[in-house]
């Protein structure tokens, strides 16, 4: 891409370049604004630093090289665009920089780069000259990924904070280097498919987790080098991990240094207040009205995935981006044009936003953290929705996080916390997400939710797991949750991994281990997992047990779920099977490895019983608190050659070979009512 123009170092930015960033439409600004190395035309080398700050009085480079000299540094304005620029002779990587702007009033402030690509490290705030260039090995990966749509692959993610999974013994952070020996092997053996990072992009308050970013280009300085990063990528991606990150365009923070009141006006975010602070956040927010926030922010996902390869951004925080009064009362918010409180600038951002996304990078991962039942989240932009690929199930989890916390008695009287997502489960491309933001602020940890005693608080979380991975819909962990820590999660120090000196800790990875890797194997949890066809209950209606029932589907393979939510053992549980044969227990919660007792046989044969609109039933041994999923056995060769010798004497045989029996093309199959 053409980011210069032949010329003397006192205008060597592209023209159109800087237009198409004044009217929204420059994607990829990272390529004119920030700090490049740069050969002036007399063969002089150093970096080219360019700003945007049109209502700046002057703007100058100040570094280590010019002594922090503002004189020393002064920068050209392009007065038609708003952006200054500046060639530093002699400037290396790895300096210090800020832009000293001189604002309306004569105020002189120091600000970082908003498009550095690398900062000091908190509490310092500058910005670093970088080098980011890397040779990347993933050119199979980013091949398959491009020809690859995600919607019936499995998608099993672990949410990460980088800065707490683990430590040093002296509770200093893992680097990126550390982190791809550490973390990679760990996810290849529990069978995640994609790492989930909470914000990687640099932020100056630790306790924000990342999402009050100051530096939106800025690879954070915490954990290494933006080459670092980048390696630890595409290690993942050789070893078969996705990488996600968490992206967050909907509020920065207030600090001085960074972008609020940048040119001394409010130039990210809106002037009123009523639009432009996030009050209970304390931060503030874009001015979706200017066309160069949308060229800012679209550039700035576009350089994730293209310079980092990552497989997806979660969109954070959508739903106050959606509506002018999110948590504002009455005085604190504006209406829109129409008098509604829909935020129509900040839905055409998200529209378009995902618009230029996925024509540049097929079948990534387009993920919203939206909370309230805004039609056509993943409906495509073009069609009126908002362009994402996937939603996280805010109600699926809602509903039963309170489920599982309730005392066993009661829950026959709220069954429809188990059933009611299936009311809406194909509306939306879904993730059932039990993230961080379950765990912390007294909301306990998910082992502690769980109602019941210790060894009750375990069979709970095992029949959680094993409900949530039989539910339509893609998967997401929090970090610790896969062996239970009983504390909520603290971002200031790694997880217990000391629990694992404990068996039943110890029995909980295993399990969640174990049934990852189920998940991945079996094409009935994670193909047909956006429609009916994946889908059918056997019995929805049991409230006075507490059990479901229901059958997944997906390609041949055909699994049937039980779920018992009570600490009960039921004995000759009937349910209905669609053909005759042996059902095997291929896995159970409640197996003794994991913690749980054995209970039930390993097989069960199927009788010719009607129940429901099936023509026949299993009688089941259902464990308390537990789940188990059979698949119909495989016949046995002496049956299998016994039934073609009956088809032969009633002279029923298959078509010839290669003859059609149909016109035209096989018919996708409507309902659910096929063989197993």
């Amino acid at each position: 891409m053409k980011t210069r123009q032949k010329g003397s170092d006192s205008g060597v930015l592209n023209q159109e370049l800087m237009y198409l960033y004044n009217t929204g439409q420059n994607f990829e600004c990272y390529h004119i604004l920030g700090a490049h190395k740069h050969t002036s035309a007399d063969g002089k080398q150093g970096f080219l630093f360019s700003v945007w700050a049109p209502n700046a009085r002057s703007v100058s480079v100040v570094c280590d090289s010019n002594g922090w000299d503002r004189d020393k540094g002064v920068m050209i304005p392009h007065s038609k665009f708003g952006i200054w620029e500046r060639f530093m002779e002699g400037v290396q990587t790895g300096e210090n920089y800020k832009f000293s702007i001189e604002t309306s009033d004569g105020k002189i402030v120091l600000k970082a780069d908003p498009v550095a690509f690398y900062s000091e490290v908190r509490p310092a705030t500058a910005s670093v000259t970088a080098d980011i260039s890397y040779d990347w090995g993933d050119k199979k990966w980013m091949k398959h990924r491009a020809a690859t749509p995600p919607y019936d692959r499995p998608i099993n993610i672990y949410e990460l904070h980088f800065g707490s999974w683990k430590t040093h013994e002296d509770g200093s952070y893992l680097s990126y280097t550390e982190m791809a020996d550490e973390l990679i092997p760990y996810l290849t053996e529990m069978g995640y498919t994609h790492v989930e990072m909470l914000p990687l992009t640099e932020y100056p308050f630790d306790g924000s987790w990342g999402y009050q970013v100051s530096g939106y280009y800025s690879a954070n300085s915490r954990y290494g080098t933006p080459v670092q990063l980048k390696e630890f990528i595409d290690r993942c991606h050789a070893a078969g991990i996705g990488v996600l990150m968490d992206w967050v365009p909907a509020h920065f923070p207030k600090d001085e240094f960074a972008l609020a009141k940048f040119d001394g006006t409010c130039l990210y975010e809106h002037p009123d207040s009523r639009r432009g602070e996030h009050f209970e956040w304390g931060t503030l927010v874009f001015d979706w009205t200017k066309s160069e926030i949308f060229s800012f922010l679209i550039s700035n996902a576009v350089f994730w995935l293209s310079e980092y390869h990552l497989d997806g951004l979660r969109v954070d925080a959508v739903s106050s981006m959606l509506y002018l009064d999110y948590n504002r009362s009455n005085g604190e918010w504006l209406p829109n044009k129409y008098g509604g409180k829909e935020n129509l600038e900040a839905i055409e951002f998200l529209r378009q936003l995902n618009r230029v996304v996925f024509e540049r990078f097929p079948n990534v991962l387009m993920i919203a953290e939206e909370s309230t039942s805004w039609g056509g989240v993943t409906k495509p932009a073009h069609e009126g929705g908002l362009g994402f690929n996937y939603k996280w199930n805010m109600g699926w989890m809602n509903d039963i996080l309170r489920y599982m916390s309730m005392d066993p008695y009661f829950r026959k009287f709220n069954h429809s916390s188990l059933t009611f997502s299936m009311m809406y489960s194909y509306s939306e491309n879904f993730i059932l997400a039990l993230s961080h933001d379950e765990v912390v602020h007294g909301k306990k940890s998910l082992i502690d939710k769980m109602y019941g005693t210790y060894e009750e608080k375990f069979a709970g979380l095992r029949l959680l797991y094993a409900y949530m991975y039989a539910h339509p819909g893609k998967k997401l962990l929090f970090m610790g949750d896969e062996f239970a820590q009983f504390i909520e999660w603290r971002f200031y120090e790694q997880l217990d991994w000391i629990l694992l000196d404990y068996e039943t800790h110890r029995q909980m990875m295993e399990y969640s281990k174990q049934l990852n890797h189920f998940y991945k194997e079996h094409k009935a949890f994670h193909t047909n997992d956006m429609d009916w066809n994946g889908f059918e209950w056997i019995n929805a209606d049991d409230a006075d047990r507490s059990i479901l029932s229901f059958i997944r589907s997906g390609g041949r393979e055909r699994i049937v779920v039980v779920a018992n939510f009570t600490p009960v053992e039921y004995g000759e549980y009937v349910i209905g099977v669609p053909s005759a044969g042996e059902y095997e227990v291929v896995f159970s919660t409640d197996d003794k490895v994991f913690g749980g007792r054995g209970i039930g046989k390993a097989k069960y044969k199927a009788v010719k019983k009607g129940f429901g609109t099936f023509a026949y039933t299993l009688k089941l041994d259902v464990p308390p608190l537990s789940a188990i999923y059979l698949k119909k056995a495989p016949r046995k060769k002496a049956e299998q050659e016994k039934t073609l010798s009956a088809k032969k004497k009633t002279g029923k045989t298959a078509p010839p070979k290669g003859k059609k029996t149909t016109a035209g093309k096989a018919k996708k199959t409507t309902g659910n009512k096929t063989s197993m």
